[in-house]
């Protein structure tokens, strides 16, 4: 099993500008199948992707792919007309927002975003517009999502994992490979991989994935990777000290971070001596979670935490 994505993903892209197109051909070589395509100019088109195919990715299929999406002018027709079920969003940043609830009153159940510098006051509505509906959303501002070998959401390089049995979530991108790696070199491999996202306001949570992977067969331990800023990572402990019963590894970053300043991600700051790097790593090691001290330690922290 999986969690999230899996071969049975039909995944839409919103947004084929040069971004977009660049990263569904990365994901099409890979093995994710990529239905539909919403652009407003575009309309009535498709766009074709070739080449090599990422043998990294699904496993038994042709050394190339040709593939041409069919471009809509709504999510609404391309889910009608191709029964996407998921939608990953490369729209630009005034514009995202918009592009998650559009997705949204359209039923698809999983939407990514990977925008970067959506303001906050956008996602605040887009945020609320999403409870009680049946849409999960991931990022924004994060890497994606994949499950090795089946399908790949996002910007992360396919090549880096290997199906296996740790779950991954992290609100950095690049640790979320450095933790792929690693315990792709040590043959544990992962089962799902998910980046959540560096901003204030986001949609799944650290406490979201971690039951999910709880409740996953073929998940036996998870990686979780946070950062300064918010209180995300000691909700997450406290879910991990009253529910995990798989073992848990960690590692924060920014411990050298000055109070104050934003670092990197936008809800990476520390303020009002809230959201500390030492607060959080001792709530996760009271949670019974092994803390990395560096991040060339996690897999190996991973190690100690199966035991």
């Amino acid at each position: 099993m999986s969690v999230l994505v899996d071969k049975s993903t039909r995944l839409l892209v919103q947004g084929m500008g040069k971004t977009g197109q660049f990263h569904t051909d990365k994901a099409i070589a890979y093995g994710t199948n990529v239905v539909a395509a919403v652009h407003p100019t575009k309309a009535g088109t498709t766009t074709s992707f070739e080449g090599e195919t990422d043998h990294s990715g699904v496993a038994g299929r042709d050394d190339t792919y040709s593939v041409d999406v069919p471009v809509y002018a709504t999510v609404a027709d391309a889910v009608a007309e191709t029964g996407a079920n998921a939608s990953v969003v490369y729209v630009p940043p005034p514009f995202a927002a918009d592009a998650i609830m559009e997705a949204t009153a359209a039923g698809v159940e999983l939407v990514v975003a990977i925008t970067e510098g959506i303001p906050v006051a956008d996602m605040i509505v887009a945020k609320r517009y999403l409870q009680g509906t049946g849409t999960r959303l991931v990022g924004p501002n994060c890497p994606g999502v994949i499950t090795p070998g089946e399908c790949k959401i996002g910007i992360m390089p396919g090549y880096i994992h290997e199906r296996g049995r740790i779950g991954v979530v992290s609100r950095s991108g690049t640790l979320t490979y450095e933790a792929v790696h690693q315990l792709t070199l040590l043959g544990l491999g992962q089962t799902t991989a998910i980046g959540i996202g560096g901003d204030p306001v986001n949609g799944t949570s650290f406490v979201d994935c971690l039951s999910l992977f709880e409740a996953d067969p073929e998940t036996e331990g998870v990686i979780m990777i946070g950062e300064i800023g918010g209180t995300a990572e000691e909700e997450a402990a406290e879910f991990v000290k009253a529910e995990m019963s798989k073992p848990v590894a960690g590692f924060i970053a920014g411990t050298t971070a000055p109070p104050g300043k934003r670092m990197g991600h936008a809800g990476a700051i520390v303020s009002g001596g809230k959201g500390t790097a030492a607060a959080k790593i001792e709530a996760m090691a009271d949670a019974g979670i092994v803390v990395a001290e560096t991040p060339s330690d996690m897999g190996e922290a991973m190690v100690r935490a199966l035991g």
